[in-house]
């Protein structure tokens, strides 16, 4: 199978850049399966469900989120009603949402996509690993999925990467997400999972993290408060990682980094052109 992952989408040049060109690559390159961060989609601050409408429309399978989940409070009621909108899996019990789910691709081959958030230099949740753990033993790699894809939420690179190595071999991606920088060490581990520690984010990269630079920087420089954030409204560049599956056993086969639009080198799977 042919899987693309997103970095997250942050505000209108991120959707912009996803609905214009996310239809067109879903055919050039044969996909079978798109998962997407959106939880910075709405003003950079969680998703609504217009704007979750609206990104599914464009083509992805499946929207991850992370700690600005329920930034839009709406999303703790559609969440409930839109399985292809995930939140992470070690939210505590009760929380609105599921954290996995299973999509079925045109071809008929099943897809299980978890979430997952750190507890590193951000919002401390429950066990992470645990509940990983807990979501691939109900769905396990090979016996009741084709393909696994995992998007680790945290701030630690170390926590990303120690997800990658207590995975391998048991998903067909983990990537990173949350620091909308893209890494450059995306690669096959030895167990055969494909692994990138963050993908970056769909954004404007002309931009401090997707958001417009006057107010971060003033913030470093003068350490008091100010007025609210907002996303840089340049054109966006599209960020993640692409995979090809082998179809024996689920695991990675070719692994390329996507970066698409300006301010970023442009790549992207040539194999797949």
């Amino acid at each position: 199978m042919r899987l693309l992952f997103l970095g997250d989408i942050v505000g209108r040049p991120g959707r912009h850049v996803v609905t214009d060109r996310l239809p067109a690559l879903r055919e050039r390159w044969r996909l079978d399966c798109v998962v997407i961060n959106g939880e910075n989609a709405a003003g950079g601050f969680g998703i609504t469900e217009s704007i979750c409408d609206e990104v599914l429309g464009a083509g992805a399978d499946v929207i991850t989120l992370g700690n600005h989940s329920f930034d839009q409070r709406e999303a703790l009621v559609f969440i409930e009603r839109q399985p292809r909108l995930i939140r992470p899996a070690n939210y505590p019990p009760g929380t609105p949402g599921r954290g996995a789910t299973v999509i079925e691709t045109r071809s008929g081959a099943r897809v299980l996509v978890v979430n997952v958030m750190g507890r590193l230099f951000i919002d401390p949740m429950d066990d992470p690993f645990t509940a990983v753990d807990r979501e691939l033993a109900s769905c396990p790699l090979r016996d009741a999925a084709d393909a696994v894809i995992v998007d680790v939420h945290a701030e630690a690179t170390s926590e990303k990467e120690a997800f990658g190595w207590h995975l391998d071999g048991r998903a067909s991606l983990v990537v990173g997400t949350h620091t909308h920088v893209p890494t450059a060490d995306h690669r096959i581990l030895p167990g055969g999972t494909a692994y990138l520690t963050d993908a970056g984010m769909c954004g404007d990269y002309d931009s401090m993290l997707g958001m417009q630079k006057e107010e971060p920087l003033r913030r470093f420089l003068q350490k008091t408060p100010g007025s609210r954030l907002e996303p840089a409204q340049g054109e966006g560049t599209l960020c993640g990682i692409a995979v090809e599956t082998d179809d024996a056993t689920g695991l990675a086969k070719s692994v390329s980094a996507v970066r698409l639009g300006p301010h970023l080198e442009e790549t992207w799977p040539r194999a797949w052109d």
